[in-house]
């Protein structure tokens, strides 16, 4: 309390005094004890009613032991039941938690983890993932700029997340206590598959298989393949000691549209404790990218052969030479090469202003630009009747696609009219056109895109030197071809663009998290920050259908599915306002990542209680654990002054008695007729 607020006091005692004197006694007629008694009531009143206005604040010191946090978590995944523990005591942690000298030294909280990170209320050994990196992550908010050690019981078998190796803060312990039986078994494990998850009809995909051993005698086993009832791979693989991790990198045929389920296994004639980790399923999704293309020309010339050769390259695509008089309707083409048109090509420019399929035409000394002056809006031709080389000049600012130099500026020079080629579009070149080094401001070979159409010109013919000249550099024509089939790649596909647009996966795992997300956009393509986007998923096999909203995040909308039985399951996803709507389907394949494990990963928390300055114990080894903590001297507990301030207008008590006083006075007064 200042010297300033006991001044105050000090001067409140004698102003209630003086106000009390002054209308109980001084006034007063008869000087009786009753007026001396309700003078004295005034004065604690008066007195009560100015302390509370002057608010002393009071001091009061206290002493308190704050005590080093000790967090015991527990994983409580599948794996700890899997690892020959299924009759592991649900209390076997207490030994620690209820251990007399370790409470009156530390503050034990007791956590659980799984995929989640929570406090322990019940051990039943039944989660679906390891996350021991959250296990970090969270003591790092609990528990910041402290010193602590932490015990953890674990096998150390991590499903999810980061490297929990390096994931704890530097001022902590770790004394990981295993669970599990170390001794070494023999076991066959498929670590890891890496494929693409989409490939080409007709083409193959290459498949990466990581296989593990874990054993200490030379052995010999099978791994294949299998798709269906059908194996598509077979190969002996021999393991020793000294070999315990393979490689293996196989080719597969992908020879059916759709889906495809392929079932690696690793087998030996040695029994496995755990079979399990033998088998892993994985899906690849085949795609049919044939591209059937008419090749339109009038004439006869050693590029049409060239060009086609070029494409077929690429065994998804199927190039028709035919005359433009010949053809009556478009469905069965992708899209359209021109070569060299004339105005017999006009009933095809008709029927192609309708199917608006993307084109590629290819000019020439044979090519009337009159007539393309009438049927594109691309470029203005003015031609002259003279014939001129054009050499090509690469340009590096091409961005549609990947392209390089392939040296195009040392080909030899393409024929065509002589004039002036002025584009009426937003075009973008990939070649311009130079005659002897000087720059004509011609382009040579250009693309533009024109809403949901797609048009490539190449504007000179002999293109099949270019061919040829790449064949006699390269010894191969696969520059050219590359290069062709970059070109005709970019035609093939279509630019439209979706108001929503949803990215998912074919095919996921059980028991791993399911993400789909989704865009909408306003009818300037632009992202709409206010749609209200809702998902109905079905299960094929049970016909149960579920309603989910998505969730904005900064750049799109996410909605997550956790613990989905294998199966199929078809979805739909729906905008509130437009209705607009996209329909989906995915599968679930089985998969436990729990039951993948035969061993703890002894190693790997060995790592982790070295990098913490901490030391691994088992199960049998608790009493030394606890001796160590409770003998490590970097844990004591510390007392702390603690100075606590309470100012006079919280105590509710006077607010009771200024107001009991007044009663008190007020009765009084009316007792003895005094109001």
């Amino acid at each position: 309390m200042t010297t300033s607020t006991i001044l105050l006091l000090i001067l409140s005692v004698f102003i209630a005094a003086g106000l009390s004197f002054f209308q109980y006694y001084y006034k007063a007629k008869n000087r009786s004890k009753l007026h001396l008694f309700l003078a004295f009531i005034r004065f604690l009143t008066l007195f009560s009613v100015l302390v509370l206005l002057i608010n002393p604040v009071f001091s009061r010191k206290t002493f308190e032991i704050k005590k080093t946090p000790l967090p015991i978590i527990v994983d409580n995944s599948e794996s700890i039941k899997e690892l020959n523990n299924s009759n592991l005591s649900n209390d076997f942690y207490t030994k620690i938690s209820s251990n007399k000298e370790l409470n009156e030294k530390f503050d034990i909280q007791l956590y659980s983890f799984d995929d989640d990170f929570i406090s322990l209320k019940n051990i039943d050994f039944s989660g679906k993932q390891t996350h021991i990196d959250n296990v970090a992550k969270n003591l790092k908010q609990i528990y910041r700029n402290e010193n602590y050690p932490i015990v953890l019981f674990t096998d150390g078998n991590q499903t999810k997340g980061s490297d929990y190796i390096y994931s704890f803060q530097e001022n902590t312990a770790l004394y990981p206590i295993v669970l599990g039986d170390t001794t070494t078994v023999f076991d066959l494990k498929i670590n890891q598959i890496n494929v693409n998850k989409y490939a080409f009809l007709k083409n193959k995909f290459p498949v990466e298989v990581f296989l593990q051993y874990n054993g200490n005698d030379a052995v010999t086993s099978t791994f294949s393949i299998q798709n269906g009832n059908q194996i598509v791979h077979k190969q002996n693989i021999t393991f020793s000691s000294k070999e315990k991790v393979k490689s293996i990198q196989v080719l597969l045929d992908a020879s059916s549209i759709g889906i495809q389920k392929y079932k690696a296994s690793i087998i030996s004639s040695k029994p496995e404790k755990n079979k399990i980790n033998n088998y892993k399923n994985f899906a690849v999704e085949v795609i049919d990218q044939r591209t059937e293309i008419a090749l339109i020309s009038d004439i006869n010339h050693p590029d049409l052969g060239a060009i086609k050769r070029s494409i077929e390259i690429n065994e998804q695509r199927k190039v028709t030479i035919i005359k433009p008089l010949e053809i009556k309707d478009l469905k069965e083409y992708s899209f359209l090469i021109f070569y060299q048109p004339n105005t017999s090509f006009k009933s095809v420019f008709e029927l192609n202003k309708i199917a608006q399929l993307n084109t590629f035409i290819i000019t020439g000394t044979n090519t009337d630009f009159l007539f393309l002056n009438r049927n594109q809006s691309d470029f203005t031709f003015r031609m002259s009747s003279q014939k001129e080389s054009y050499f090509a000049k690469y340009d590096s600012g091409f961005n549609l696609f990947s392209q390089d130099n392939i040296g195009f500026d040392n080909f030899s020079p393409l024929e065509n009219s002589f004039g002036t080629i002025t584009s009426k579009t937003a075009s973008v070149n990939l070649l311009d056109a130079t005659i002897r080094n000087i720059q004509t401001g011609n382009p040579l070979l250009s693309f533009s895109e024109t809403g949901k159409q797609r048009k490539a010109y190449l504007f000179g013919e002999n293109i099949w030197k270019w061919r040829m000249e790449t064949h006699l550099k390269k010894k191969s024509f696969n520059d050219f071809d590359l290069f062709m089939d970059k070109t005709i790649q970019y035609l093939a596909s279509n630019s439209s663009k979706k108001s929503l647009t949803v990215d998912y996966q074919s095919f996921y795992n059980a028991g791993e998290t399911i993400e789909i997300t989704a865009q909408y956009f306003n009818k300037n393509y632009e992202l709409d920050e206010n749609a209200q986007l809702t998902i109905q998923l079905t299960n094929s096999g049970t016909k149960k259908t579920k309603l989910y909203n998505f969730l904005k995040s900064s750049l799109d909308y996410k909605v997550q599915f956790d613990d989905l039985d294998k199966g199929n399951y078809q979805f739909t996803v729906k905008e509130k306002e437009s209705k607009t709507s996209f329909s989906g389907s995915f599968e679930v394949l089985e998969f436990d990542f729990e039951k993948q494990f035969v061993n703890p990963d002894k190693t790997r928390l060995e790592q982790l209680a070295a990098n913490t300055s901490g030391k691994v114990y088992y199960l049998d080894q608790l009493e030394a654990l606890i001796t160590s903590l409770n003998q490590n001297t970097k844990y004591l507990p510390v007392q702390k002054e603690v100075i606590k301030k309470s100012p006079l207008i919280d105590w509710n008590w006077l607010l009771i008695l200024i107001c009991l006083l007044l009663s008190i006075e007020w009765f009084t007064r009316k007792y003895n007729g005094m109001l």
